[in-house]
This record gives structure tokens, sequence and C-alpha cells, in this order.
């Protein structure tokens, strides 16, 4: 790439900014470059001259030009200034980890409902699938196709709409990872869920991607803040269809509709994380029934075959799924044809099948009895489907003291909060393992809810 001399400095009032934070100046700059509005050579602003202009201090700017440096999409020429790099590597911007922060832990605890994990005594048998995979296992080529495709067809007649193209990968977190990755650049924008699963933030985070967040009701992503989050011109919109991690919300047939007029004539890629699947009850749906040519669809078979088998399906634009597997081959390759044959077996066996109706029909449940009996303490927590229950609370720090004192873990909602000041407190309760003592649970947390340490009742 040829380097211009630049004659001028690029003045302030050039560089617009709507979000004068150190990832929203680097998401700017970054987005700038990658338009052509700057090119490679020219010099930016100063950092006392921007953060004038913006009305902040000299080091949040400072802040958003290391994060750019780290990009390399910038360099440094000591007292010359800051120039425009010529070419840009992947992002390293430093971030404070969401997902570390859920693994807290206060005193000891008897009754763990943090993890977010499937039951494992009701997942399915493993023992028939891994004989009948082994008397037929054989060690093939690398130039096989990475997906098997008698699991490749049957996933396609389950699917909830017509895709170009799938692929299987090493769970849902993976797809959508390698989903970003193909169609993200630096400084994109993202719409998220909020709250949102805390993985995905630190995962924008690393990518050097900005997230616009748009509130969650009981039918999904609120359609009218999800069409003002379209007019910023965001690269992909990150969704959970079903179950959604934290809240379990389930989102309806015509809330889906909304939100594919929405999305419909832009060039947004909607990718939709069904980290559940066949766990829950809610029925199948995406945006891709209407938006064919625009959705990623991941589903994950993690929570209702098992975590280890590190599974899931993915579908979408043909671009798409061939740069994921094209990028694949220069690590893992593909998902074990193995362990896809050991899925299939799950998936077409009678007893397995039918242990996944049993699984789904008690986390449902086991959610509504918890939920009931909050209800019958006043606390409404919404959500119909999943693995988890999002309970508000006045004050989530000692709520969590609170519980941890009665014996129980559960996870802290901050980390799922993308705009703290519009979530208000709360703490994940994870029903999987709740197979009994559900009032005295219910009790205890609403009391911890209340603050009112007089009502706890300890697990026996």
């Amino acid at each position: 790439m040829t380097v211009h001399d630049p004659t001028t400095e690029v003045t302030p009032q050039r560089i617009v900014i709507d979000d004068p934070t150190p990832a929203g100046i680097a998401g700017a700059i970054g987005r700038m470059i990658r338009n052509g509005e700057l090119v490679p050579g020219d010099r930016l602003p100063t950092v006392r001259d921007l953060s004038a202009q913006l009305g902040v201090s000299p080091a949040t700017v400072s802040y958003g030009w290391k994060a750019l440096s780290r990009s390399g999409l910038v360099v440094s020429r000591g007292r010359s200034g800051t120039f425009v790099a010529d070419g840009a590597i992947a992002p390293d911007v430093p971030r404070v980890s969401r997902t570390a922060t859920m693994a807290r832990t206060h005193g000891s605890i008897g009754l763990d409902l943090s993890k977010g994990s499937p039951d494992p005594e009701l997942l399915p048998e493993l023992k028939a699938a891994l004989s009948n995979v082994a008397e037929r296992a054989a060690t093939t080529s690398y130039h096989d196709h990475p997906v098997v495709p008698e699991l490749g067809d049957l996933l396609r007649t389950r699917w909830p709409s017509k895709a170009q193209a799938l692929t299987v990968v090493d769970g849902a977190l993976d797809a959508v990872t390698r989903s970003l990755q193909a169609v993200t650049r630096f400084g994109d924008r993202v719409i998220v869920e909020d709250p949102t699963f805390p993985q995905f933030l630190d995962l924008l985070d690393t990518l050097g991607l900005q997230h616009i967040p748009v509130p969650v009701d009981r039918h999904g992503p609120d359609p009218d803040a999800f069409a003002r989050a379209m007019t910023q011109a965001p690269t992909v919109a990150l969704l959970q269809p079903r179950a959604h991690n934290p809240t379990g919300v389930s989102m309806t047939a015509a809330r889906a509709r909304d939100l594919a007029r929405a999305v419909r004539g832009t060039r947004c890629v909607v990718i939709e994380d069904d980290h559940s699947g066949a766990a829950v009850a809610a029925p199948d749906i995406s945006l891709g029934r209407w938006l064919p040519d625009q959705v990623v669809h991941v589903r994950s078979f993690s929570k209702s075959h098992g975590p280890d088998l590190r599974i899931a399906a993915m579908t979408g634009p043909r671009e798409v799924i061939d740069r994921v597997t094209a990028t694949r081959m220069l690590g893992p390759g593909w998902t074990p044809r193995l362990l896809q044959r050991v899925l299939y077996e799950l998936l077409t066996d009678e007893a397995s099948v039918a242990a996944v109706d049993n699984a789904r029909a008690a986390y449902r449940s086991r959610r509504a009895a918890l939920v009931e009996a909050l209800a019958d303490r006043g606390i409404d927590v919404g959500g119909t489907d999943g693995l988890n229950v999002w309970v508000p609370v006045s004050d989530e720090r000692n709520a969590l003291i609170h519980l941890a004192a009665n014996g129980i873990q559960v996870a802290p909602g901050d980390p799922f909060i993308v705009e703290p000041q519009r979530g208000g407190d709360h703490v994940r309760v994870t029903i999987a393992t709740l197979r009994d003592d559900v009032e005295r649970v219910a009790a205890t947390l609403a009391a911890a809810a209340s603050g009112n340490q007089a009502d706890f009742y300890p697990l026996r």
C-alpha cells in the first residue's frame, strides 16, 4: 500500500466520535480507517487537541490511541505525532474479563446454582451410542468432508429455516466466535441484548468491536430499541432466540418478524445462538425465516446431550460458512467425525431421544416450580424456558453474601448487564440441579432479594 506524505494534520473537527470513551474513540477511528476516510500516512490530532474537542480528559484519548496502536492501525512517531499505519493486524484490546468475575465465591457452598450447566443425571446414556459407533469406527482422511453426511442431512431436516450452507464446530461459543471473525473488523458495531451472556461481551472486547445494547422484554429484544440501534449501521446483531441467558425469555414469532423487518435491506448479519437447543420446550425460531441470506443460526447440543461432546451446528450464507470452514482448516481442521457419529446415534436412538424429552420436561417443571414459589413471595422473575432464572434483588453484593451464608451459590448479575444504570441488581439462579427443596430455596432467595436477613432459612 502506498503511503502518502500528508501536508496537514487531520483536524479534531474531522473526527466524528459519538461515544467519547477509550473504546468508542478507538472504534470510531478504526471505522474511519476501514471506510477510507483516513488513509495510511494521515497524521491524527494530538491527544490534547482531541480531548479538548470531545470534552474528555487527555488520558481517555490516550487509552484509545494505545488500543489503536496495539491493533496495528496507528503508529506513533514520537514528536512527529501519531499516524495511520500502513496496514492493520488483529487487535489486542486490554479488558476486564466479565467471565472471570462469575467465579466469585462467598463462604462455604452446599448448593451450587451458579454454573448454568445441565443436570448430569438427565443426560442421555452414552454407552449404547459409543458401542454402535465403535462397531463401524474407522479413521478417515484429512480430505473427507468436515461434516458427517448423515448428521448433516438429519440436521437440515430439523432446522428452523432454510440455509445455504451448514457446518459443525466445537460448541456454540466457538460458532459465535468464528462467525464474528468472519464478518466483522476492528471498530465495527454489534447489537447485543441487555442483559446478555458475559462471554459475548468479553469476546467483543477481544475483537475490538463496539456493542450496542438493546433491552429485553418478555418477548425478546425490544423492537423500538432494536430499530434505533439499526440506525447506527451495526455489522452484526447477536441474539439468543430462545431460553435467553440469563432471563429465560424465548422470542415469539411476531417479535422475530419485527426484528427481521428492521434488518431487511441492510448489510447487518444476524447471529443467533440457540445455546440450549433440545433442552428447552419453546418453539424453534429464527429470523432466517424472513432473512435467509443474512442469518447465521447456531445450535448447541451441550445442554441436551452432554457438554463434553463439544458440538454445535451452524448454518448461514455460504460465504460466511465457507470462511469459517476455511479458517478452521488452519487450526483444529474439523470437529472429530467420531464425535459427530456419536451425536448422530444420540439423535436417532429411541432411548436417547426419550432421555432428552424427559430432561426437557424436568427442566421446565423445575423452573416453573421455583418461579411459582418466588411469585408466592412477591418476586416476579419472568421468562419461560431454559436452565436459569433471573432474580431481581435490592442489593446484589449483599444478596450474594447472604445466600452464601445459607449455603447457596448463585451467579452475580453484574457481568450480564451491558448498561448497569439501566439493568438494576439481579442474580442468576440455575435450576438444572434443583431437584427438591424448592420452597426452602425460594424462601432464602426472597429474603436475600429483600435484604431482610431475619427471614433467612438455612439449608440443611
